[in-house]
């Protein structure tokens, strides 16, 4: 094509295809992320119900395919990848949200929807067991037609069990479609479909977006609890493990110093009980009973410890965490047992 030739086409175009497209073009570049939405089968009525929704988190916008691809790629970016998508009865949709939050939010969007003759089944259609509600008549044997275990019992019209009627990606004959229609079955879902979404600079495909967020939620909980436990087995203070890490130092500390008989204040307790403990499991070991002073006659071993308490942290602990948790309540710790402890010991020691 000549250079006259090529201004004479551009001259061409009218001056309202211009203008559309340059609002396009506007349109494009106010959002952070830029979808291509099919609306197809989405009634006038339900289509402005969708708009509304989306009302204040994105923006649904319309034009002729031929405009809309004009405009991706005059967009001074990666835009121009989602010309492939334009075909169809499709729009653009924008926002500035995440392309996740984008796809989460049209997928919960989508309403249940009859299915006509001729339409291809997006799933498997099952008419299920039960009662139809419908008085004998004709329909046992329309239902029967398409491939429906039924029968009249009881004076009404009732389908026997599950019956598989088509198989998804198949066209669905009229016969099948009145029987549905009059069943109120609705076996496809009516809403906006996204095709892609350009966000970042990354092309989106949607199954790209179609996370399970539960599932995700607990893979980031969990490596969040490794990366806690590896800071503290490390040894390496963060501000989440800080807490965690002198709780350990202490109960190693501590565990330290009852097993080496350290007389220090805060041991002293622990000291006793551990020492009153010992002895009144010696007394269980003597015979002739005296030969016990009085308040170790009758002496009972002591029961074993109860199971200690999780230092207080955030964190989650390991089981290398809680070796030295596990040394020093292994001891006896129950202050009450203090005096005990003292007049156990003067009456066998004087």
């Amino acid at each position: 094509m000549s250079e006259a030739e090529s201004v004479r086409k551009t001259d061409a175009v009218p001056e309202w295809k211009q203008q559309e497209v340059d609002e396009l073009v506007d349109y494009l570049e106010r959002y952070d992320a830029i979808g291509v939405v099919g609306v197809t089968g989405i009634p006038s009525r339900q289509l402005q119900s969708m708009r509304r929704g989306l009302h204040g988190d994105a923006e649904l916008r319309m034009s002729r395919n031929t405009l809309m691809t004009r405009a991706v790629e005059q967009v001074e970016s990666g835009l121009g990848q989602l010309a492939a998508e334009i075909s169809g009865e499709v729009g653009f949709i924008g926002t500035n949200d995440n392309p996740f939050g984008l796809y989460q939010q049209l997928e919960a969007s989508k309403t249940p929807a009859p299915i006509a003759a001729g339409e291809t089944a997006p799933n498997d259609i099952v008419i299920p067991e039960g009662d139809t509600g419908i008085d004998p008549g004709p329909f046992v044997g329309e239902l029967q037609t398409v491939g429906a275990s039924a029968r009249i019992m009881e004076g009404s019209i009732k389908v026997t069990e599950d019956s598989h009627v088509l198989d998804a990606g198949e066209a669905v004959s009229a016969d099948l479609a009145n029987v549905l229609s009059e069943m109120g079955i609705e076996p496809k879902e009516v809403g906006l479909d996204l095709r892609a979404v350009y966000a970042d600079g990354v092309l989106f495909e949607p199954d790209e977006l179609a996370l399970d967020i539960d599932e995700y939620r607990a893979d980031v909980e969990s490596a969040a609890a490794a990366a806690r436990n590896l800071s503290v087995n490390a040894v390496y203070p963060t501000a989440r493990t800080a807490g965690t890490l002198l709780a350990k130092a202490a109960g190693e500390a501590k565990a330290l110093g009852l097993a080496a008989a350290i007389e220090d204040e805060e041991l002293m307790p622990d000291l006793l009980s551990k020492a009153d403990a010992q002895l009144r499991a010696l007394a269980t070991q003597v015979e002739d009973e005296d030969a016990l002073p009085e308040e170790l006659r009758g002496a009972e071993a002591p029961a074993a410890a109860p199971e200690p308490e999780p230092a207080p942290a955030e964190e989650e602990q390991d089981d290398e965490e809680t070796d030295a948790e596990d040394a020093e309540d292994s001891e006896p710790e129950d202050d009450s047992d203090d005096d005990d402890a003292g007049e156990g010991l003067g009456e066998m020691f004087g």
